[in-house]
């Protein structure tokens, strides 16, 4: 009987595991840019980077160490 028990805990946790990394994972739309800033790695230059843009993509948002917005590239009607 305790081994039920056992095995009802993992799968609860792989599960809530499971929907924590996917809710980190955004997608970017076509008509928006996806800005990553934090702690986004090194440049090509070797500096260090303090944001990322991906366009028509998907990245995932490491979640103490970097947060993100999105960019609209609609054109404003005048």
């Amino acid at each position: 009987m305790e081994a039920i028990y056992i095995i009802v805990i993992a799968v609860f946790v792989l599960i809530v595991t499971l929907a924590a990394i996917l809710h980190r994972y955004k997608r970017c739309p076509s008509d928006k840019i996806l800005v990553i800033y934090g702690k986004t790695g090194k440049n090509k230059n070797g500096g260090i980077s303090s944001a990322k843009c991906i366009h028509g993509g998907a990245a995932f948002i490491w979640p103490v160490f970097q947060s993100y917005a999105f960019l609209d590239l609609k054109p404003i009607s005048i």
